[in-house]
């Protein structure tokens, strides 16, 4: 924890000396406020313009430039007088030290509509679609979670190659405007001190998937609660195990940053069942006992361990009945569960009444099943029945929410009150529900 205070201080200090910080909060609070466009600039704020392309040197800046337009007209309003806009989706970014932040956006045209959704770090979806006519505007918050990949001076989390540059382990705080047009007036980021954090620990279907057409339950689930109460810290990582998730310092990484009060979402079984792996282990020996531990070593840092038994895959028998494929896995996990009494979702349950429910063909429609084409460099048919788009993962997320509730977990009070039930047999309809796609297909 020192060594954490020490280091944050240090990067506050570059920041102020360097001029990123205009002015700094008496209470200590890290705060950056942002004018977005090319009229009056708003005192207080710093000033960004469609061409400013991140750069270590400024701090802040575009990702890649995206035909960007700044609209001005003549007011009063320096914030709201100006904006900036595209065709396209685009990404601003900003160099944060680690923690919780509430973004605060201000959205909207003098003059014309606007329609925005928005994403964070690694398509982490937060805001969903926001719509203002000519002259209306809207300010929204969410509030989302910075990790670097050092746990201390000698120790950081062993990073895949696919991992290095991910938006998660950047130290910046990416914000991904998309939707039909969006109009940004004014962005701040305020650190949020407060917030209980729910730390995810899992694998690909769980992760913060950065390409698409590929999504996760996790990536989906912080646009369920209320903003400034809880962040999601999504640790999870495509090929993980329980055995690879504690060798690569992913579990460590989490108890440097854990706090009392604060929540750990575990959920393995895909990768752990695979005998050739050199991460498998036997249901109701080593993943037990792995399991044992993850629940022992949160309850040390009085934080509270919540089981997530794994989703099924999409394997349908042939009268068109889901099939188990994590054998002995799921029932292992709640047997933990009643051992050590803790809370467990029972995704497992929930995503086969979900999938049966959207059928054989339905459910390739949660899925990544695409013909040739569908997407910029995709040359082949995708065809994947473990992992799922956007619509099959906020399905998912949507499941979670239920499971939650079912558990009368303290994390009911700080879900959205907008948040109808949520019946897995009725889903939403795939063909109703829409997400736009982030700019990343391919890497």
């Amino acid at each position: 924890m020192i060594n954490k205070l020490v280091f944050k201080l240090l990067f506050i200090t570059l920041l102020i000396l360097s001029g990123f910080v205009k002015s700094w909060p008496l209470e200590g609070t890290f705060h950056l406020k942002y004018d977005f466009g090319a009229g009056k600039l708003q005192a207080g704020y710093t000033q960004v313009l469609p061409d400013m392309n991140y750069t270590p040197e400024r701090g802040f800046g575009f990702l890649s430039n995206r035909e960007l337009t700044s609209i001005e007209y003549d007011g009063n309003d320096a914030l709201r007088d100006d904006f900036i806009t595209s065709d396209n989706p685009f990404l601003f970014a900003i160099k944060v030290p680690e923690a919780n932040y509430d973004v605060i956006v201000t959205l909207g045209d003098a003059k014309g509509e606007s329609v925005t959704t928005i994403k964070a770090e690694s398509r982490r979806l937060m805001i969903e679609r926001v719509s203002t006519t000519a002259g209306e505007f809207k300010k929204v918050v969410f509030t989302t979670n910075v990790r670097y990949s050092r746990i201390d001076s000698s120790e950081s989390v062993k990073l895949k190659p696919r991992e290095i540059g991910h938006h998660n382990w950047d130290q910046l705080l990416t914000i991904e405007f998309n939707n039909t047009r969006p109009c940004v007036c004014s962005v701040e980021i305020v650190e949020n001190n407060q917030a209980i954090t729910v730390f995810l620990a899992g694998n690909s279907t769980v992760t913060d998937q950065r390409i698409e057409p590929w999504a996760s339950w996790g990536q989906m689930l912080p646009s369920f609660f209320q903003p400034g109460k809880i962040a999601i810290a999504n640790h999870a990582e495509s090929g993980e195990a329980l055995k690879s998730f504690v060798a690569e310092n992913r579990l460590k990484k989490i108890f440097s940053a854990i706090r009392k009060g604060d929540y750990l979402f575990i959920q393995f079984a895909h990768n752990d069942q695979k005998p050739k792996s050199s991460a498998y282990v036997k249901p109701f020996q080593g993943y037990k006992k792995y399991l044992k531990d993850f629940i022992s070593q949160a309850g040390q840092y009085g934080a509270i361990p919540v089981l997530v038994t794994p989703m099924y895959r999409r394997n349908f028998d042939a009268m068109g009945r889901i099939v188990n494929t994590h054998g002995d896995y799921p029932e292992a996990m709640r047997q933990v569960a009643a051992e050590e009494n803790v809370a467990v979702i029972d995704l497992n349950k929930m995503s086969a009444v979900l999938f049966e429910s959207l059928g054989v063909e339905g459910s390739k429609n949660a899925f990544v099943h695409y013909p040739a084409g569908t997407f910029p460099g995709q040359d082949k048919e995708l065809a994947d029945n473990s992992h799922f788009n956007n619509y099959g993962a906020y399905q998912l997320a949507r499941c979670i929410v239920e499971g939650i509730k079912a558990n009368k977990l303290d994390l009911i009070n700080y879900l959205r009150k907008d948040l109808a039930t949520y019946d897995p047999s009725n889903p939403d309809s795939s063909t109703d529900w829409n997400l736009p796609l982030s700019p990343i297909f391919e890497e």
